[in-house]
């Protein structure tokens, strides 16, 4: 059933210095809001810029289990297939979801373009956690695809209290300088449950680097490295499969924690 409600919520934090394409999101947003059929759009705001987030409640219990869903590089929170089917269907499971508008460049910009957006990333992951607590979320975790996967690393290595595991779908390894795209001293510093999924076919960033990310996480108990065979970036073989072992994953943690 359709909810139409709009939430606004001001969480006061730092100005940014490297913005989002302001007037792209507003275009996706206009176009989701149009289309959408399950959960509702939540507007956050980070140094008084809104954003848009779209949550869905879990369907048999309190919602205090929680999946912030992160999107690839240049998409939108209701991305077809895999994110749109990540955020739809974890609820089914037993976890909501909120899907977030990450900053984003404009059409046809380049991977080393969105390095600088990464502290304003930062801002609205903890403008969304925070939200989350203050509607009595207990457990969070993280969600990223591609890009958002690292997003999520960069801000997990710098502030995880508040998140209790990080599930990355083809983090990449760039071969970047750029501080914050250093994939690898990411992983060893989020010592927190962390999934890795990755795919058989996937881009090379991710296929070619694959036990590097195991090695940076093999100081982390909790870390696990899954491949999807069969499956290239865009996951379209079994999606549910590709859900079931997110949902198995998180399930399982919080049962240990």
């Amino acid at each position: 059933m359709r909810r139409a409600a709009l939430l606004a919520v001001l969480v006061g934090l730092t100005p940014i210095g490297q913005a989002s394409d302001s007037r792209r999101e507003q275009d996706y947003a206009t176009e989701i809001q149009q289309q959408l059929t399950m959960g509702q759009a939540v507007w956050l705001k980070v140094a008084d810029q809104p954003f848009l987030g779209l949550y869905t409640e879990a369907e048999k219990t309190d919602n205090s289990n929680v999946v912030i869903v992160l999107h690839e590089m240049g998409e939108h929170p209701d991305a077809k297939p895999l994110v749109h089917r990540m955020r739809t269907a974890l609820p089914l499971h037993n976890w909501a979801s909120l899907s977030l508008q990450m900053p984003i460049r404009e059409s046809g910009a380049r991977t080393d373009d969105y390095y600088p957006l990464f502290d304003e990333a930062r801002d609205r992951i903890n403008a969304a956690v925070e939200y989350l607590l203050k509607s009595g979320a207990k457990h969070i975790a993280i969600v990223g695809y591609g890009m958002g996967a690292l997003m999520a690393a960069y801000r997990l290595g710098d502030k995880p209290n508040d998140v209790m595991a990080l599930v990355s779908i083809s983090l990449p390894v760039p071969q970047t300088t750029a501080p914050q795209a250093q994939s690898l001293e990411l992983i060893k510093k989020v010592q927190l449950p962390f999934l890795d999924v990755y795919a058989e076919f996937d881009l090379p960033a991710v296929i070619d680097t694959a036990r590097q990310r195991r090695m940076a996480g093999k100081d982390n108990p909790v870390f696990r490295q899954i491949r999807m065979d069969g499956e290239d970036h865009g996951y379209q073989q079994d999606y549910e499969l590709l859900v079931k072992r997110v949902y198995s994953w998180l399930t399982a943690t919080v049962s240990e924690n």
